[in-house]
């Protein structure tokens, strides 16, 4: 495992929410983080089969065009009573929709249209941290919960507001930031990441 000891990386997305939380947890590692975004990059195709493959080509991709160690995160929703729909697809169910209020109901009206209506789902994110020099580090995290309807809560982002992780009530869009952080999937990964290449520094 390869320790992390630049100064500065790219945050290899133009997802302001994802932005915004991954930021927040590199202020405390002393990492200067600027976003895909800020530097005017493209953004690959994502035409991996997996979370972790396509973060991977999101980090490369990212890296190659600013020539920083990049970070990038692959993330979504997995619906047990789907059969993991939408997963890697979950933006895409978004943009397809004209949103993520659109894509959570559609989730909700597919769930409906099921004969056990199960309603378990988790999320997945999956962090891929790239050098100029090619080396990939990949980490992955998990949260499982229960889906509710209608959504409830306005803050966080994509399909937070409808699910409702295991021992608590609230959904992440009801959340404080804080105690979302500390919880999820994307969390979960993260202290992974520091583990793997911040640790004892």
């Amino acid at each position: 495992m390869r320790r992390f000891t630049d100064p500065k990386l790219v945050v290899a997305s133009h997802n302001l929410g994802k932005i915004q939380e991954l930021q927040d947890l590199l202020v405390p590692l002393g990492v200067a983080a600027i976003s895909a975004a800020e530097l005017g990059l493209g953004e690959p195709v994502e035409d991996g089969e997996t979370f972790a493959a396509n973060a991977r080509i999101k980090a490369i991709a990212a890296m190659e065009s600013s020539d920083l160690p990049a970070l990038a995160d692959d993330s979504g929703l997995v619906v047990h009573g789907l059969g993991g729909a939408p997963g890697i697809l979950s933006a895409r169910w978004a943009r397809a929709a004209g949103g993520f209020d659109a894509a959570m109901a559609r989730v909700e009206a597919e769930l409906n249209a099921t004969e056990a209506n199960d309603r378990s789902a988790h999320f997945v994110a999956a962090l891929a941290l790239v050098w100029p020099d090619g080396h990939v580090e990949n980490f992955e995290g998990r949260v499982d919960g229960i889906l509710v309807w209608p959504s409830r809560g306005a803050g966080g982002f994509g399909y937070d507001p409808m699910f409702v992780p295991d021992g608590y009530e609230q959904t992440f869009g009801q959340m404080d930031p804080g105690i979302k952080y500390a919880i999820s999937h994307r969390a979960d990964a993260f202290r992974k990441l520091i583990d793997g290449c911040f640790g004892d520094q």
